[in-house]
């Protein structure tokens, strides 16, 4: 129940525009030549290869391997918003009052999360309700431990590109005071010495940092929502009233979801709707 995150996307791509841009206007030369004297190889190596390198030492291959599966979350997101959320479980409340908890099966196949599944389908087997809490909220807890793992990788990495790209200016400074008769050497040696601390805060400024933040932020929306979840589906089991399962998930909103989320239901006879 994911959609594209379209304005990932456009961040990623807006930075990189105007780090060219910022190239662009500045120097001599044609717009290759401008381009070519922000290109080395060896930082490349030291920067890219070298934190590469620290990661492996911090991490199994086999987490690291999870990488790019975390990488592509950062651009999607819920397409299921809260006030959607709220009035499913006004519906999946009416229907059990009415018609009994095992109705409910009936169109538990329908239902695209697996979290409200699996939550919907213990409250039709009939299982206690501590028991469902605390299964559920197990199940919260490693999701975001998982997730918060993914984004720790990122974050570990945004720490070594900038470090790595020190050590290559330490290098490029070490060869430039080695050989200060030869400015052939001397210009590589000052070349590799800026463009290894550029490539490093590039990487961890545009890239890495706030894929971290990213995945972090979406987490705890994901959170937020499955805990949603999870009172409805208690509520549910205990029978209540409609409008108090309404009530109850009403709170988990901010104000704005709350203005929002009023002016999505209806008047009249459907009384539920006005909170």
């Amino acid at each position: 129940m994911k959609k594209r995150d379209i304005m990932t996307s456009i961040g990623m791509l807006a930075g990189v525009v105007c780090v060219i841009y910022g190239i662009m206007v500045g120097g001599n030369g044609s717009i290759g030549q401008r381009l070519k004297i922000f290109y080395d190889l060896s930082s490349i190596f030291i920067t890219i290869g070298g934190s590469f390198a620290a990661l492996l030492i911090n991490y199994p291959l086999g987490q690291l391997r999870k990488m790019i599966k975390v990488n592509i979350e950062a651009y999607k997101e819920h397409t299921m918003e809260s006030g959607e959320i709220i009035e499913d479980f006004i519906n999946l409340s009416r229907k059990a009052r009415r018609e009994g908890l095992l109705s409910l099966e009936d169109g538990i196949s329908e239902i695209g999360d697996s979290f409200l599944k699996k939550g919907l389908q213990m409250v039709i087997d009939g299982i206690e309700p501590e028991t469902i809490r605390e299964v559920m909220e197990l199940e919260i807890d490693e999701m975001e431990r998982r997730h918060r793992q993914g984004a720790e990788m990122f974050k570990a990495w945004a720490a070594y590109a900038p470090a790595f790209g020190m050590i290559g200016t330490l290098i490029g400074l070490i060869q430039m005071l080695a050989n200060l008769s030869d400015s052939a050497s001397l210009a590589s040696g000052m070349a590799k010495a800026l463009i290894t601390t550029f490539y490093g805060s590039l990487m961890a400024n545009l890239l890495f940092n706030p894929i971290a933040s990213n995945l972090n932020y979406k987490t705890d929306i994901e959170v937020a929502s499955r805990e949603m979840m999870l009172e409805g589906i208690l509520a549910i089991q205990s029978g209540v009233n409609p409008r108090i399962v309404q009530e109850k998930l009403i709170s988990y909103l901010s104000p704005e979801e709350r203005i929002k989320f009023n002016e999505t239901q209806v008047s009249g006879d459907e009384v539920l709707g006005n909170v």
